[in-house]
This record gives structure tokens, sequence and C-alpha cells, in this order.
């Protein structure tokens, strides 16, 4: 891996690897020539966490690499956690790398007595002493504006297209799976001089949701599917279905940035018309989980914004 060397006046970072994706922190350490913070972690009987810090961060720029996937709530403590440790050391800056933010998906009210879970996150974040946050491609653009501290939404979006040029056909149909992604798929779809099509879906609850028809060109034609995750795999699927409906080639491709990949995903993706899938490694990926699942390194991406801030 390439390394990032930044100028010997600026703070020393502390890059501080939370248990959400070690490996993760690692490779960042390495990018950017720097060796990582030692921390022990403990568990109570009673599930009650405890971290402590190996290593002085007092006047250093301490840097915590946690995405909060599953279990979310476990990472989100932790993180938390981290974040306080360091501001009671007298670090001189925290930075927090949440590749993957969970509950993205609970940017509003499900009804009129719901919580907004994804600002109540922000705001703890801000509360345990975080200072800057970076993030990988959002499942909704709003939540930059539930922070009142800084936010580098990263993007996946320049480590896919040259896997997409190099590997799919010219013709390819670039496929929104929702509404929300159709941006998106028009960046492709621009960067690819070709088009963009949508996939009409109805949402029925968190974890279902059905996919009603293409609008867009995609008869006789591959198609690439863009999308923030992939989770259990049914919206994914039901966009296959209907791209299949509507005269789709087989072997479509994913470009997924995070692969949560839950129970049953693996199945519900061994549809016979779904192609190669690529996600990144903003969370842990089995190795050799698939061979249609293809993993592209996020560290280059995270290392490089963190040394824009040194």
């Amino acid at each position: 891996m390439s390394r990032i060397t930044g100028t010997s006046s600026a703070p020393d970072l502390a890059i501080l690897a939370g248990s959400g994706h070690e490996a993760l922190a690692m490779h960042i350490a390495q990018a950017l020539d720097v060796s990582t913070v030692p921390v022990a972690r403990e568990r109570f009987p009673d599930g009650e966490l405890s971290v402590r810090l190996l290593e002085s961060v007092r006047g250093r720029q301490a840097v915590i690499v946690q995405p909060t996937g599953p279990p979310v709530d476990d990472h989100v403590l932790e993180l938390l956690a981290l974040a306080d440790a360091c501001r009671r050391a007298a670090a001189g800056r925290i930075i927090a790398v949440v590749p993957y933010f969970g509950y993205a998906r609970g940017d509003r009210r499900g009804g009129s007595r719901g919580p907004v879970m994804a600002s109540l996150v922000a705001h703890l974040m801000e509360a345990a002493g975080i200072d800057h946050v970076i993030t990988v491609d959002l499942h909704a653009p709003q939540i930059e504006g539930f922070f009142q501290i800084p936010v580098d939404e990263e993007s996946a979006f320049p480590l896919f297209l040259p896997l997409v040029r190099d590997h799919l056909p010219a013709n390819i149909a670039v496929v929104s799976p929702d509404l929300g992604r159709l941006g998106l798929a028009t960046l492709y779809a621009d960067q690819l001089a070709t088009t963009a099509a949508v996939v009409h879906k109805r949402r029925t609850s968190g974890r279902e949701s059905h996919a009603l028809q293409v609008v867009g060109d995609v008869a006789g034609r591959p198609c690439l599917i863009v999308d923030d995750m992939v989770a259990t795999g049914g919206t994914i699927v039901g966009c296959v279905d209907a791209l299949a409906r509507a005269g789709a080639l087989p072997g479509i491709a994913i470009a997924a940035t995070h692969g949560l990949f839950l129970s049953g995903a693996a199945a519900a993706l061994r549809h016979p018309m779904v192609g190669p899938i690529w996600v990144t490694d903003t969370l842990p990926q089995a190795a050799g989980a698939s061979p249609r699942r293809r993993v592209v390194p996020i560290a280059p991406l995270l290392a490089a914004a963190l040394d824009r801030l040194r």
C-alpha cells in the first residue's frame, strides 16, 4: 500500500482502532506511516463496557476508526467511550472516522411519536467530544445537517468507476434501485456516456420493499445497479427482478459502498440474473464469502482525507 507523508509541523496523529473494524484502522495507519495507539477493552459481567488508552494522546490529533455496523449499539457506545477517553486524556482534537454510519436510515421520524435516531447519534457524538467526522456515502445527505461540527463525506464513486469501465460493456444502463440514488446513477451514466434508469419501489417496512416498475430503457442491455448499501439483499433482488421483466440481460452488476450482507443476503444474491457485486471494506468482509463479491479497499480514500486535515 502506498504511503502518505504529512508535514513535520503538523500535529501528531494518534490512530485508535475501534473493535468495529480493527484491520481498517491498521491499513489507514500504514498508509499514513503512523502507528496505532493500543486500547484495552473489557466487558464486565453485567455487560458494561470499559476502555482505556495504553499510550498518551495529549496534544495529539486522536483519530478513532469505528464504523458503526452490526452490532450497531455496541459499536456506537464504544465510539463514544473512546472519544470521551481521548477528551479526558487531553487530546488536541478528536476525529471520528465512521466509514459506515449506523442509524443513517433513521433520518426522519417514522411517525408522530418516533425519534430521529440519526440526529440523536450525532448529538451524542458531539457530546462525547468529537470535533470532526469523516464518513463515506451517507444513506441520507441531510444527516450532515444534524451535526454542528465539520463532517467530511467521502464517496466510493471514484473507486468503483474505473472497475466499471474496465469490466463492463460500453452500452450498459446504470440503474438506481429507488429515487434516492438517481443522482448517483446519473453521475455514473454521465461519466460512462450512457443512460440512467430508476426502479420505482414501495417500502412496506424496515425489512421489506417491493419493486414496481422500471423507468428508463434497459431492454436488451446489460445493467449496473448502484446503491449505498447491501443489507438483506431484498432491495437489490427486487430491482433485479424488475429489470428482468423489463428485458435486461443476465449478469446484472452491483456496485454498493457498504456490504452488510445480513442473514439471508448471500442466498438472495445467488439470483441467476446477478453478476459481479462490488463493495468496499467500510465494514469487515468475510474472506471467500462469494466468488461474485469483489472487495475494493477504502483505506487509501480515508487516509487521503485524514492527510488533508494535518
